[in-house]
């Protein structure tokens, strides 16, 4: 794992095949605790392309100056990650 995290990534390559392609990352909340909403796609070799884009927030623990992996959520489609948003900013407008 990583000691930075700067460095945490969901880019994952396989026999010199990024099967997991990063295209942002936002650091939600820094500490002992990390949360980070990464955007990606995923490799399809059938097709030879990428996917859509999909996201994941991913949970990470701080032990002995290392950052471990502990929970993930993948939102799996734009149609379910705009749900998320417009769910939100309603719940956040009615908190005011």
């Amino acid at each position: 794992m990583s000691n930075n995290v700067d460095d945490l990534t969901v880019n994952y390559e396989e026999e010199g095949v990024l099967l997991v392609k990063e295209l942002g990352k936002e650091v939600l909340s820094k500490g002992a605790w990390t949360t980070i909403l990464f955007r990606y796609q995923n490799w399809d070799k059938a097709k030879g392309e990428y996917s859509q884009e999909m996201y994941s927030i991913r949970r990470y623990q701080k032990r002995q100056g290392e950052y471990f992996p502990k929970s993930k959520f993948n939102i799996s489609s734009i149609e379910q990650a705009q749900k998320i948003v417009t769910t939100l900013q309603s719940w956040l407008t009615e908190a005011k």
